[in-house]
């Protein structure tokens, strides 16, 4: 079972996890989607920080994957989260890029 993703040095606690592949302009690219929970505050203003790059050096530990990726679908359950006794859930997918 797949535990974490790692976006550039920021690791991520991860549920879901999904594996395939994309097919664009002739070439088959990676896919990997998940789920992980945030907490409100100051973790929550580092994640988002963090995911407004949209590019990252993914590397995925426990399945030997690493490639470049960038965000090809983003949700999460809340929008301002200043709260830090709650939680928001996010849903990530990233495809490689060449």
């Amino acid at each position: 079972m797949t535990k974490e993703v790692i976006l550039n040095d920021f690791v991520l606690m991860i549920t879901d996890f999904k594996e395939g592949t994309v097919k664009k302009t002739g070439d088959n690219l990676k896919t990997i989607s998940f789920n992980f929970k945030v907490r409100g505050g100051n973790e929550y203003h580092d994640v988002t920080s963090h995911l407004y790059n949209t590019t990252f050096d993914v590397k995925v530990p426990e399945r030997d994957l690493t490639f470049r990726g960038t965000i090809s679908n983003y949700f999460t359950s809340r929008n301002d989260f200043t709260d830090e006794n709650s939680f928001a859930n996010f849903s990530l997918e990233l495809t490689e890029v060449k």
